[in-house]
């Protein structure tokens, strides 16, 4: 009798455990999914974990965009940001970029955070990274950008009612400093150099500005080196490795 009840037992405790697995697996099943969706992986290379975040489509900041607007919404990224930096497991970060730009303060709090991450970063515009895509691809410790991919440097624009009055333009003025300054502090260009660009006439259609391939924006300064994939990884990979 006593053998039978330690055999049920055992039978319990193993249908448990059976039970706790597949529970377990169902939520890295579900962890995973959260990350794709996300645009977020983790991947090891070379022993090390390295975390990948896109930012792409358009940066929505306090206001919803339309649902037909692929966005990168500032709400998730700064979570994942704060994860990465206090994670034990990874040790680089990735950040793949093709955006077209969108709010401003969105964009330069999350390229702050990334500015100040003691986690090795490294960015790659694919694609495009323009407007506010500028600072967020020279926020990293090293940039890279593919040949064929352009940034769009221009001044700060605003949607909807604007009043003229001179507290307007000093508004806009203060915004646009933050950017200069941001961008110059974490790039190579200087100030002048990127004012110049972003109030260039005759480039762009009933606007002022300058688009810059790869090859452009690596020899202004702006973006560090011109490269890919293997590339950006091979730096994350010997950052860690001298860590």
């Amino acid at each position: 009798m006593l053998e039978n009840t330690k055999v049920k037992y055992k039978n319990e405790q193993d249908g448990n455990k059976n039970d706790d697995e597949k529970q377990t697996s169902a939520e890295e099943e579900v962890a995973q999914a959260n990350d794709f969706e996300t645009g977020s992986i983790t991947v090891s290379k070379d022993g090390h974990f390295i975390h990948c975040l896109t930012i792409i489509g358009q940066i929505e900041g306090h206001y919803i965009l339309p649902s037909q607007n692929k966005t990168t919404k500032y709400e998730h990224v700064i979570p994942q940001l704060v994860a990465i930096e206090e994670s034990k497991e990874i040790e680089g970060l990735l950040i793949i970029l093709n955006t077209v730009g969108g709010d401003v303060e969105a964009g330069l709090a999350i390229a702050e955070l990334l500015s100040t991450m003691k986690t090795p970063t490294a960015s790659l515009v694919l694609g495009g990274g323009h407007s506010i895509g500028v600072p967020l691809a020279v926020s990293c410790k090293k940039s890279f950008i593919v040949p064929s991919a352009t940034m769009t440097v221009h001044p700060v624009r605003m949607n909807g009612l604007v009043l003229g009055v001179p507290q307007t333009l000093s508004y806009f003025e203060k915004m646009q400093d933050r950017i200069v300054n941001f961008v110059v502090n974490n790039s190579s260009i200087d100030k002048k150099s990127f004012k110049e660009l972003m109030m260039k006439t005759g480039e762009l259609v009933m606007d002022v500005g300058t688009v810059l391939d790869g090859e452009d924006a690596v020899n202004c300064g702006l973006i560090d080196e011109l490269g890919g994939l293997s590339d950006a990884l091979d730096f994350l990979d010997k950052t860690i490795e001298e860590r």
